[in-house]
């Protein structure tokens, strides 16, 4: 019961920080005709009695029309979604869980970790101190603590990098997929290493991990992301927006293909996501923030089960 007083708590907090900020909470729907192409997120499938001939996907974000909105001028949104993703159950998953996603129109994602870092000052201050966000470079953190640059390295040299760190290699992880390896350095050597009990932004990730944001202008080896970690727990990940629709399109094409070398189920692409990016997504940034796991930070909770009413094995 304290723990579901503390969620209704945090939540009051959220809206109380958006009023004040002027941000419109919005709601999407949690069934769509289409889905997230990202290769890392399985979506879960059903139909429906009304419509025999389609397939829906309970969403895994809210993101696509959120931004579908933004297009068409509703400016500073924000809202709380029950999302889905498969295959992801443990000590910080459940299949189903709350996000909280917001936009920011003319923002970056430097502007974006301010507003977020704010965020938690105001959500989770009144619980326990909140300590001054860190903020890293992807690439940094790599050379710190795996010893190998993510930028220059093939994924031979990751492989290594991941061994000599002792990392083993995890079921399905090709010796060839880069992205892969990239992900096993950052969970198995960056995270751990990040300071316990302490905000740390890491941004400016490699292009190939940023499908959604835009590069930088400077270096077109990286893309404007970043992730927010409490110790090793990943909290939140934000982008400063591409909003060129062919551009969204050849990633979306090349997601595809990595689903399909990988053997998984083939999704669709949003198409209608595109159509508003063609008529004019306005400059922004977007954060999407697990609260389920803000729960966890301000409670001090060790497992994800803790913070829910009823986790998947109850429901």
């Amino acid at each position: 019961m304290a723990v579901l007083r503390l969620r209704a708590a945090l939540k009051a907090r959220i809206r109380a920080y958006f009023a004040a900020t002027q941000a419109l909470e919005v709601d999407t729907p949690a069934l769509s005709s289409a889905a997230q192409t990202d290769p890392h997120i399985a979506p879960l499938t059903t139909r429906l009695g009304v419509a025999p001939d389609a397939t829906y996907f309970l969403h895994s974000s809210p993101e696509f029309p959120m931004k579908r909105l933004l297009a068409a001028g509703v400016g500073d949104c924000w809202q709380f979604a029950r999302v889905f993703r498969d295959g992801e159950r443990g000590r910080y998953h459940n299949p189903e869980f709350d996000l909280l996603e917001w936009y920011r129109v003319g923002a970056d994602h430097h502007a974006l970790m301010d507003d977020v870092e704010a965020l938690l000052t105001a959500v989770v201050g009144p619980e326990r101190a909140v300590p001054r966000a860190r903020r890293l470079r992807y690439a940094e953190a790599f050379v710190t603590h795996a010893a190998v640059d993510p930028l220059t390295a093939d994924a031979a040299r990751l492989r290594e990098a991941a061994c000599d760190g002792g990392l083993e290699p995890v079921p399905g992880l090709a010796d060839d997929d880069h992205c892969g390896w990239l992900d096993r350095i950052l969970s198995g050597l960056v995270a751990p290493a990040l300071a316990a009990d302490t905000p740390t932004f890491l941004y400016d990730w490699p292009a190939e991990q940023g499908a959604l944001a835009r590069l930088d202008e400077s270096d077109a080896r990286v893309a404007r992301r970043f992730e927010l970690y409490w110790g090793e727990l990943e909290l939140a990940n934000g982008f400063h927006e591409l909003i060129d629709a062919s551009e969204q399109r050849r990633r979306f094409e090349a997601d595809r293909a990595r689903r399909a070398h990988g053997g998984q189920d083939p999704v669709v692409m949003d198409e209608r996501l595109l159509a508003a990016l063609e008529a004019g997504l306005p400059d922004c940034a977007g954060v999407a923030l697990g609260f389920d796991r803000l729960v966890m930070i301000a409670a001090g909770l060790e497992h994800i089960d803790q913070a829910l009413a009823f986790p998947l094995e109850d429901a």
